[in-house]
């Protein structure tokens, strides 16, 4: 078997190469520092052993010689070793450090770049390192070396002397001893400047200063230190996104709640996932199965979410069973999961709720009366639509497709909601079994909802709702949680 070295890239779990996913998809063991993303390793298979070795700064250290000891260990037992690191496992990584050390083992390895933060991180605060006829060079130093005490090999009257663009990685703790050192050896004080805190990351913060004035803002790690005409660019793209920096709770279940916390993300907030809802079989599976087998039967079926979808189709033999019968579909998330199953809904209110549906099934009964419908549905929901349609004259059968449950709290919730921003709900369910697990204290200042029958289930529960989606749908919460923070 192989020891891979990878670099995790700077900070952006989307910068992680297509080699690095694909070694960490088959690691039996994964290795991996602080600063590595720790996203990136649900990559991993979920038995997959991880081994945290990162460096806490005052805090517990595994040395460089146990590391090197642990990846010629696991590479003999004939493991899949991931050595995940952050940026790329050469650059200021002692990458260099545990490749000898496997090969002097005689241990099989692989170096998988990774995107270093010595550019990514300047590109993603809006500062190139090269720009045409003003910086044609640029020299990567560490800074974790103390110049003060003329450790190491890094010459800072050379560096100074080569112009061009200086990034300084691990500098931080030793910003004004840097910047002194440079100024003492001829670089003009007043040398434009920039610390990138956090880079690539959701919490991202870029301080601009000149080389004299650099450590008066106080960059605290991680952080990359930028020096040269290049830093007075400000061509920033990833802090001016509609969301970025806000820590916004999603409370949606699993699959769904990744989807909208990458969606999130895109738009430079940091999502915090705490699903408050998870879904079950129903208690009665023999009538979704027997609904399924005589889905022909009715004149409509009715899907009032996706997860209806799911269950329905599960049991039905394939697409053809619905020859004949007419589809209906509350909300375009619906109607995408029949399209995903090659299924055209042939009715989609304008507005995702029960009531605009019933008003647009009323003009369905003809003068024979109406017909049968199928809804397959949560165990417990509003009763709004069947009862509203069997007041038409429908024969309504309402089959229970799924149940939906309160998962377990998560014990690391408390700090994590203390830290959130805003908090959004996409139903009823998520409200009530939110408030009953962590508290109404525990709900963050910024409510948001998807519609007003959330609202009011957020309202009942004691919670004011500052943002209510005029389109009640994912990308419709998102442009309502964009409008309310451009406000």
């Amino acid at each position: 078997m192989t020891v891979y070295l990878v670099g995790a890239g700077p900070g952006d779990p989307a910068l992680l190469t297509l080699r690095g996913a694909e070694v960490l998809a088959g690691a039996d063991v994964v290795i991996y520092d602080r600063l590595s993303v720790t996203s990136l390793l649900d990559l991993a298979p979920p038995d997959a052993e991880r081994i945290s070795v990162g460096k806490q700064p005052g805090g517990p250290r595994t040395s460089q010689e146990d590391i090197n000891a642990l990846l010629v260990a696991r590479g003999r037992a004939g493991q899949q070793v991931v050595r995940l690191k952050g940026g790329d496992p050469f650059v200021f990584a002692r990458g260099g450090e545990e490749a000898a050390a496997l090969a002097a083992a005689g241990i099989a390895f692989e170096v998988v770049p990774g995107i270093t933060s010595a550019v990514a991180v300047p590109a993603y605060a809006g500062i190139p390192v090269t720009m045409r006829y003003s910086s044609t060079s640029f020299t990567v130093v560490t800074g974790h070396e103390d110049p003060a005490k003329g450790e190491g090999s890094v010459n800072w009257e050379a560096v100074s002397a080569l112009g061009g663009t200086v990034v300084v990685l691990m500098g931080a703790a030793r910003c004004r001893t840097i910047c002194d050192r440079l100024i003492a050896a001829g670089m003009a004080p007043d040398t434009p400047a920039a610390a990138v805190q956090w880079g690539t990351r959701p919490h991202q913060r870029t301080l601009r200063a000149t080389l004299s004035t650099l450590a008066d803002t106080d960059p605290q790690p991680p952080a990359t230190i930028v020096i040269g005409e290049v830093a007075a660019a400000d061509l920033a793209w990833f802090e001016n996104r509609p969301l970025f920096g806000r820590r916004i709770v999603v409370t949606r279940a699993q699959p769904q709640a990744a989807a909208l916390a990458a969606e999130l993300l895109r738009r430079g907030a940091e999502a915090i996932e705490l699903p408050s809802i998870a879904f079950e079989p129903p208690g009665d599976l023999d009538r979704l199965v027997r609904a399924a087998d005589e889905v022909g039967r009715y004149d409509w079926v009715i899907f009032t979410s996706p997860t209806g979808v799911a269950r329905l189709f599960e049991h039905l033999r394939d697409a053809r069973s619905l020859g004949g019968v007419r589809v209906a579909a509350i909300g375009p998330g619906t109607a995408a999961a029949l399209a995903d199953r090659n299924v055209v809904a042939d009715l989609i209110p304008e507005q995702y709720v029960a009531e605009a549906l019933l008003e647009a099934l009323s003009g369905e009964v003809g003068p024979d009366g109406a017909g049968r419908v199928l809804i397959p549905r949560a165990e417990t929901a509003r009763d709004v639509l069947p009862d509203g349609l069997a007041a038409m004259g429908w024969d309504v059968d309402v089959v229970p497709a799924y149940r939906t449950v309160a998962p377990g709290a998560d014990p690391a919730a408390a700090a994590l909601l203390a830290d959130a921003e805003v908090i959004t709900f996409t139903s009823s369910s998520t409200v009530n079994n939110f408030v009953d697990m962590y508290g109404a204290d525990a709900v963050p200042e910024v409510v948001a909802s998807i519609g007003p029958i959330t609202t009011t289930a957020a309202r009942d529960r004691g919670l004011e709702v500052a943002i209510e989606a005029t389109e009640h749908t994912m990308p419709g919460l998102i442009a309502a949680l964009e409008a309310f923070f451009t406000r």
